[in-house]
């Protein structure tokens, strides 16, 4: 990581200190401890299994797009590639890092960057439509209750899923519209004509077209790979259940045994959607204040709420980061020479 990444990470860590002080700042220390001493551990286990089952299903998505374009990538840095999106996600608005980071991990590894790309692009693809999905469908559930009770948040959710459908369409478009792509690109780097020789930026030109190239290939192959997307897809799909179910186990833990786990997870869908839209990374501040307005109608005890606030959190993102950050500085292995598919 580079000096600026290190002083974020610090910077975010303690940014949610002083967040879970503003949520405890009113609550007896006391309280709090007696509560945190009622948890029951075992559906908290449950919790940190379904965010390890999260991201080890994405390694395994990493691993079989991948194992069509190279020999021999190791599990070891599949599973490196979540963990380190993990971090760049927590440390950059906007999640913007995620897939830089991703694909640094990738070229370290040997894998070509043009198809490391294109494998990049249709996990993300197929992740933001499951995404999409899953909160058409949460929309049924949940929204009612945020428009009812939280206009505000209402505004958040909608605007939240015009963004991630936009992104969806825009990939697509890069991914089959190849002219289109190569007109764009040419438009873009043309005024740096007038900053380097001729023979500079018809080198530069080449490069970026034999990668836009590479890129645009590996796409189609892969996307003509019916069974292999049908494959990730229900492994996506496996994916993001076990990560919308952890509010519910650490609702179970603190004793809510009667909330309904569809409404919980749609909850948490909603939530998912909100995030996204808060620029600071992590959407750190936002995420919290949601889980806290859509969640209090459930968990009654305020001081039971910030445990379930604070455990959550801990999961979903500063877990992530901490992982992310110790894979980051593992040895990766090297595939071998890039294969053709079948």
């Amino acid at each position: 990581m580079s000096k600026k990444n290190i002083i974020t990470f610090i910077c975010m860590f303690l940014f949610g200190a002083f967040i879970f002080w503003y949520f405890i700042r009113d609550i007896e220390i006391n309280i709090l401890v007696k509560d945190f001493f009622t948890i029951n551990w075992w559906w908290i286990l449950v919790a940190v299994i379904c965010m390890a089952l999260y991201l080890g299903l994405e390694a395994i998505i990493t691993k079989m797009i991948v194992d069509t374009q190279s020999k021999h990538f190791t599990f070891k840095d599949a599973l490196r590639v979540p963990l380190v999106e993990q971090l760049f996600n927590g440390i950059t608005p906007f999640s913007s890092g995620g897939q830089p980071g991703q694909l640094y991990v990738l070229v370290q590894t040997g894998v070509d960057a043009g198809k490391a790309s294109s494998a990049l692009l249709m996990k993300f693809i197929i992740f933001q439509g499951m995404i999409v999905i899953n909160f058409l469908l949460s929309l049924i559930i949940g929204f009612h209750y945020i428009e009812e009770k939280l206009h505000y948040l209402a505004i958040f959710v909608v605007f939240g899923f015009i963004i991630h459908l936009f992104v969806i369409a825009l990939l697509i478009l890069i991914m089959y519209w190849y002219s289109f792509t190569k007109k764009m690109i040419d438009t873009i780097i043309k005024p740096l004509h007038f900053f380097v020789s001729n023979e500079r930026f018809n080198k530069i030109k080449n490069l970026i077209d034999d990668k836009v190239d590479t890129f645009h290939q590996e796409s189609i192959k892969i996307a003509k790979q019916w069974k292999l997307m049908f494959k990730i897809i229900l492994v996506t799909f496996f994916q993001l259940a076990f990560y919308y179910l952890i509010p519910y186990f650490i609702m179970l833990s603190l004793g809510f045994n009667k909330v309904n786990i569809i409404v919980v997870v749609s909850l948490h869908v909603l939530i998912f959607m909100i995030i996204s839209l808060f620029p600071i990374p992590g959407g750190a501040g936002g995420a919290e204040y949601s889980f806290e307005a859509l969640f209090k109608s459930y968990i009654t005890n305020s001081t039971k709420l910030v445990l379930a606030l604070m455990i959550w959190r801990l999961l979903t993102y500063y877990l992530g980061m901490i992982l992310g950050a110790i894979a980051l500085f593992i040895k990766p292995d090297k595939v071998s020479k890039n294969i053709d598919n079948k």
